[in-house]
């Protein structure tokens, strides 16, 4: 279970770092909290060009690999002396596409010195509304917030604080760019088919978002910032996007007619080369909400990394909420879950010493397993331990990383029956032997609560090394539960497949 600790961690200051592995840019933000807000210490920005590196059968470039990097070993000197559990790094579009993502993660965790988790598209859509809207106020409550990044576009619509509406779509300015003027030459056909395109893309969503409605609209990201200080260089607005300001920036655009002509001065010279993309996706959003005028923000996913990570560390943790939220629409057993979630905890309290474990996390996944291991009763009760693992795999769990659904799907799905260790395939090695020893845990509480007995505490005494467990029980409790004796004298088998040594005393 990777785990990472420096002197920092007794330090008085709460100093939190979020890295954004973005499709066009890579970000890291380090900040202060102080009462609830952010004073930021530091910012890192490099132009990786990630999206643009990938081949057509989604592999890699080396050169691409080698910017990337050189770059995470620069943000990693920065973030040496801050503690793991204050530092979250997500990888978005790009990272979820391309093939042997695994390899280069790795490589990249160890570039970084912190681990890197994957996000879906609906999660980074959560996060930049969270980074955005946080703060703001009740004034103009309903807001559609708009992040149009390297390699797609996310579009919230939320009220306050809370994101109601979230969609990611396949629409970036690094792979509009690479579709419509990949030769660096921009006509007006070209434009208008680019904007089409967009226009087509987000068809899916136009009636249901329209009708929700909003008060106000916000664009985040480097594309709609780039778009507004071109247009206020020109004159062309003040605070906001306009419609009649963003047909000018057409316009110019293409009249320039070619990519390396793009040199306004108020746009980041690394911005010229995926401006023309990135204003026909912005165009398309413009046509398809039939947006009048789009106000900008300088805060976006990393914000709202950091506000989230905050969220954690003060035991305010999304995923909580999110597991409550699928618990009460699977209609699942509270009050067994409890039972088995509490046994859970008491055999990790006993165990997690010799198998270093970390408490605390391993505490929350045999806690968020617990809750939801039967939700695939829903569908059928043989085989349920095989429908909950792909409904969490599959599911949108706000808060949890593509990593964290497969570490609480694996958990799910290894709680009975016979121990597939194939579930565990797909799992970062160093998550490997973490997940098939909690399993081990969570499979013994579930073990001990078949009966559903309410209030059953069962008196059991755990002792481990690393490939044997020695199972023990006060008195003769376990003469009195023949049915859970006839499991646990099962479970040795089972566990055989994991090459694990059960004994019962």
């Amino acid at each position: 279970m990777p785990t990472k600790r420096s002197p920092a961690d007794d330090d008085s200051e709460l100093q939190v770092a979020a890295v954004d592995l973005g499709s066009n840019s890579f970000h890291m933000l380090v900040a202060r909290a102080q009462g609830g807000e952010l004073q930021v210490i530091d910012r890192l920005r490099e132009p990786v060009r990630l999206a643009a590196g990938l081949t057509p059968d989604l592999r890699l470039r080396p050169d691409a690999q080698t910017r990337a990097l050189d770059c995470l070993k620069r943000f990693g000197q920065r973030l040496r002396n801050v503690p793991a559990q204050r530092v979250r790094a997500v990888g978005t579009s790009t990272l979820r596409r391309f093939k042997r993502g695994a390899d280069f993660r790795a490589a990249a965790e160890v570039a970084l010195g912190h681990s890197i988790e994957i996000i879906s598209g609906v999660e980074e859509a959560r996060l930049v509304y969270g980074g955005v809207t946080h703060g703001m106020g009740s004034a103009k409550p309903q807001r559609l917030v708009v992040d149009i990044g390297g390699g797609s576009t996310e579009l919230i619509i939320g009220r306050d604080g809370e994101p109601r509406l979230m969609e990611s779509v396949g629409l970036g300015c690094v792979v509009h760019q690479a579709r419509f003027f990949e030769d660096g030459v921009i006509t007006r056909s070209r434009f208008k088919e680019a904007r089409l395109a967009a226009r087509v893309g987000l068809e899916f969503l136009e009636r249901r978002y329209r009708k929700n409605g909003w008060d106000l609209a916000i664009g985040s990201s480097g594309t709609v910032r780039g778009v507004w200080r071109v247009m206020r260089q020109q004159g062309w607005a003040d605070q906001e996007i306009t419609r009649s300001g963003l047909e000018k920036v057409v316009a110019l655009v293409i009249e320039r007619g070619r990519v390396d002509r793009i040199d306004f001065p108020d746009l980041r010279e690394d911005r010229r080369p995926v401006f023309a993309g990135g204003l026909a996706v912005l165009a398309g959003v413009f046509d398809s909400l039939e947006l009048d005028t789009m106000e900008t923000s300088e805060r976006a996913l990393r914000e709202g990394l950091v506000y989230d990570l905050l969220g954690r560390l003060s035991d305010h943790d999304m995923r909580d909420r999110a597991v409550a939220a699928m618990a009460a629409r699977y209609a699942v057993d509270v009050a067994h879950a409890e039972t088995v979630r509490t046994t859970a905890i008491k055999l990790l309290r006993q165990a997690q010493g010799p198998w270093q474990l970390d408490p605390k996390l391993s505490a929350a996944l045999l806690g968020w397993a617990a809750t939801l291991h039967e939700i695939g009763l829903v569908i059928a009760h043989s085989q349920y331990h095989k429908h909950g693992e792909y409904i969490l795999r599959h599911a949108d769990l706000q808060g949890f990383s593509q990593t964290d659904q497969r570490l609480l799907a694996a958990l799910v799905r290894l709680h009975r029956s016979k121990f597939a260790v194939t579930a565990l395939d797909e799992l970062p090695g160093s998550w490997v032997e973490p997940i098939q020893r909690l399993a081990i845990l969570f499979r013994l509480a579930f073990l001990l609560h078949r009966s559903r007995e309410p209030g059953l505490k069962p008196p059991v005494r755990l002792k481990v090394n690393r490939r044997s467990l020695d199972l023990g029980f006060t008195g003769n409790w376990l003469a009195k539960h023949p049915l859970t004796q006839a499991d646990l004298a099962e479970e040795v088998g089972h566990l055989q497949a994991a090459q694990v040594r059960l004994r019962i005393g």
